[in-house]
C-alpha cells in the first residue's frame, strides 16, 4: 500500500481502524513518513498475539520519523538500511557496460527498471528531494549557496572534509556547513568515512572523508552529461574511488550489518583508501581507476603492511580484468567487489 496515493493516505489518517480491518496483513505500508500517526496503531496491533512480521514499514528516512519509531516501536522492529542498488544486485543489466556508463548511470532502482536518461533522472530527483524536501527541512533562504555547496561536496568527493574551507568559499558560518551536511548525512545523500584509529596516536589524520551514498547524483552535480565525458574528466578517479566505497557500504548495511569501514592516513602522506574491519587486524584496500596491473597501485599495501605486520595482505581494487587471490596482495576488477565486501 503506497500512502503517497491521496486515498490511501486519507484512509490511513482518518479512518485506521478501517484500514486495518480490511487489510489485515502481512501488509506492505510504503512511504510511512507520509501519515506518522499510523505507528500508534500499529503498536498496539503489533503486541497483539501471532502479530510477529506483520508489517514492512518502507519510506524516506526522516530525523522526526526514526523517532517517532524509536519511541513507538521500540523492542518491536528490525530496521534494515536500503541504500541504492549495488553492483551484485545489477548483476547482468551492466555487465557490457563500461565503467564510465555505470558510473554514469548510478544505482536508482527506477533508472534501471525503466531505462530513463541518467541526467534528466537526477535532475528530477535533485529538484524534487534535494532542493524541496532538504531545504525546507534545513529552512534554507538562499537556494543558490545550498546548490553551490552540494556541487563543492560533489568535487571533494573522496578527499577529506573541511568545513571551514567550504564555509568560506560560499560565504556562510562553519556552523551552517555542518548542519547542512549532517542533514544530508541522515538523509543518506552523503556519508563521512571516518580515519582509523589504533596505535599510531598523533601520526594519524583525525579528519573524515567525505562520499556520495549515489555517486551518479555526484557526477550530475558536476556537469557531467555523457559516459565520454565523465571519462576525460579529472575527477573520474575521485567518483571511481566514490563508487567503490559506496559498494563496501552497501555490502554491509544491505544486509543488516553495521558499515564498519575505514580509511588510513597518516601525517607522512602514508595513506590506504579503504580499510575492512576484521579481526584480529584491519584489511587494506587501494582502489585506483586504472585498467594496467602494476607495481605501484600495490604501495599502499605494502606500507600498511609494514605498519602493521599483523595485517592481511589487502587488495587492489581496479578496472582492469586480471583477478588473483594468493598469498601476497590480491587484485579485483570492481564489478566483484562483493566477494570482499560482504563478509
Amino acid at each position: 500500500m503506497n500512502l503517497e496515493d491521496p486515498e490511501w493516505r486519507d484512509l490511513a489518517r482518518n479512518d485506521p481502524k478501517t484500514l486495518f480491518s480490511r487489510y489485515p496483513g502481512p501488509l506492505i505500508l510504503d512511504e510511512i513518513q507520509r501519515v506518522p500517526e499510523l505507528l500508534s496503531y500499529i503498536q498496539v496491533l503489533s503486541d497483539a498475539e501471532g502479530a510477529e512480521g506483520r508489517f514492512i514499514l518502507t519510506g524516506s528516512h526522516q530525523a522526526s520519523l526514526h523517532e517517532a519509531i524509536a519511541q513507538s516501536l521500540a523492542g518491536r522492529t528490525a530496521v534494515l538500511t536500503l541504500l541504492p542498488l549495488s553492483l551484485a544486485e545489477l548483476g547482468d543489466r551492466c555487465a557490457g557496460d563500461s565503467r564510465e556508463t555505470i558510473l554514469h548511470r548510478g544505482f536508482l532502482p527506477r533508472i534501471h527498471a525503466r531505462g530513463q536518461e541518467p541526467t534528466g533522472a537526477y535532475r528530477s530527483y535533485f529538484q524534487t528531494y534535494v532542493e524541496r524536501d532538504l531545504r525546507s527541512l534545513l529552512l534554507v533562504k538562499d537556494l543558490s549557496k545550498f546548490e553551490t555547496f552540494l556541487r563543492l561536496l560533489a568535487g571533494r568527493a573522496g578527499r577529506l572534509f573541511v568545513a571551514s574551507s567550504i564555509a568560506g568559499e560560499i560565504g556562510v558560518s562553519y556552523k551552517t556547513v555542518q548542519d547542512w551536511v549532517s542533514v544530508l548525512e541522515a538523509s543518506y545523500i552523503v556519508f563521512r568515512l571516518q580515519p582509523y584509529h589504533s596505535s599510531y596516536g598523533k601520526r594519524l589524520v583525525k579528519t573524515p572523508k567525505l562520499y556520495f551514498t549515489e555517486p551518479g547524483l555526484a557526477v550530475y552535480l558536476l556537469g557531467i552529461e555523457t559516459p565520454d565525458q565523465l571519462g576525460r574528466d579529472p575527477l573520474f578517479g575521485s567518483l571511481f574511488e566514490n563508487m567503490v566505497v559506496s559498494e563496501a557500504v552497501k555490502a554491509r548495511l544491505h544486509r543488516g550489518k553495521d558499515p564498519n569501514v575505514y580509511f588510513f592516513r597518516d601525517s607522512n602522506g602514508n595513506e590506504v583508501d579503504l580499510l575492512l574491519d576484521r579481526r584480529p587486524a584491519p584489511c587494506p584496500v587501494e582502489i585506483k581507476s586504472s585498467r594496467t596491473l602494476h607495481k605501484d597501485l600495490f604501495k599502499g599495501l605494502r606500507t600498511f603492511h609494514g605498519l602493521n605486520p599483523d595485517s592481511p595482505p589487502g587488495w587492489v581494487i581496479y578496472s582492469g580484468d586480471l583477478e588473483s587471490s594468493g598469498d601476497g596482495p590480491g587484485f579485483l576488477n570492481f564489478r566483484h567487489t562483493e566477494r570482499i565486501f560482504a563478509d
